[in-house]
């Protein structure tokens, strides 16, 4: 494995700072949420943002993807949304030569390079269970055939916690696919004042394209060689295994989580801390890289219990009592 050079970090580091400008352009704020979408693509993983309606949720992806040179569609989830609808279909096709008649395989949305799942959960499971393959394998079968996606492969879905009517709560096995959840918040009150005068004119912003994906392979590809000291992996476990009721002797574990992280989540936990040690300059993992990103990998894995949800805790609250709890490394990390 080649260790990340000052080189590539400095070179990496500039490609970002034009990409987070571009956005800037459209998007005012957010700049948490921002950091996280640019966490999980340089970890290579997906993405589910949540937040109400008006947040600016769908134009903040659609700018990411206006800003990279790679194709884009949008799969707008409603309940008549089939699976074909999503992955593609065949249609009866004739050779004009020949007369001879065959079907041919027709790409759904599915194979771009960055695919918007908007309002994921108004579609029933079996259409959400489309995207399985795809974000696992990169890949979709159809009648037999295995088709590859092109790399790299993105699905950045977006859903509204509040509205509840006509929605289909995505099953565990769907959500453990998005390597994190980002909540998106109201803006500042300066934000919000920004946001006014920037939108209610004549001129639109536009974005310029300033990334493509071979440099988006090579970064993530950098990524993954950021360093992790053995210290910060068993901490890493220890988080990941104190969230199983099974498995702890945390107290407050037992009582409010019914289904606590898999390794899945110990995997995505060190990704995303390489992916943010390196989106902000550094060459290893920190303890304050995987405490930063444990919220959006822990968010949607962790479920809580009746009791829990008859005390409004959530799976934020237990997360940030868990970091509270679990002991960090004794000796200095590197």
């Amino acid at each position: 494995m080649t260790a990340v050079t000052e080189t590539d970090l400095a070179r990496l580091a500039a490609r970002l700072a034009a990409l987070r400008a571009e956005i800037g352009r459209v998007i005012v704020g957010q700049d948490d949420v921002v950091d996280e979408l640019l966490t999980a693509f340089l970890a290579g993983g997906h993405c589910l943002l949540e937040g109400v309606p008006g947040l600016a949720k769908t134009l903040m992806i659609r700018t990411l993807a206006d800003a990279v040179h790679l194709s884009f569609r949008r799969i707008q989830f409603t309940p008549d949304l089939m699976p074909t609808d999503v992955v593609g279909t065949e249609i009866l096709e004739e050779d004009h030569a020949t007369g001879r008649r065959f079907f041919k395989f027709q790409r759904g949305p599915i194979f771009a390079h960055i695919v918007l799942a908007d309002e994921i959960n108004r579609t029933p499971p079996k259409t959400q269970a489309a995207l399985l393959e795809a974000m696992q394998e990169v890949a979709v079968t159809y009648g037999g055939t295995t088709y590859p996606l092109e790399r790299p492969f993105f699905v950045l879905a977006t859903q509204n916690p509040v509205e509840q009517t006509g929605t289909y709560p995505l099953p565990e096995a769907q959500l453990d696919r998005f390597l994190l959840h980002v909540r998106i918040g109201y803006p500042t009150e300066s934000e919000e004042l920004d946001i006014l005068r920037r939108t209610t004119g004549r001129d639109v912003p536009t974005v310029t394209p300033v990334l493509t994906g071979e440099e988006i392979l090579a970064a993530q590809a950098l990524a993954r060689e950021v360093r992790v000291s053995d210290d910060l992996f068993a901490y890493a476990a220890r988080l990941v295994r104190a969230t199983r009721p099974e498995q702890t002797g945390i107290a407050f574990v037992r009582e409010w989580i019914r289904w606590g992280a898999s390794p899945r989540a110990g995997q995505s936990l060190v990704l995303a801390a390489k992916a943010r040690a390196l989106l902000h300059g550094h060459l290893a993992v920190t303890t304050d890289d995987l405490r930063s990103v444990a919220f959006p990998v822990l968010r949607h894995r962790l479920v809580v219990n009746f009791r829990a949800e008859a005390e409004g805790i959530e799976a934020n609250d237990i997360t940030k009592r868990l970091l509270a709890e679990v002991p960090e490394p004794r000796t200095p990390i590197p």
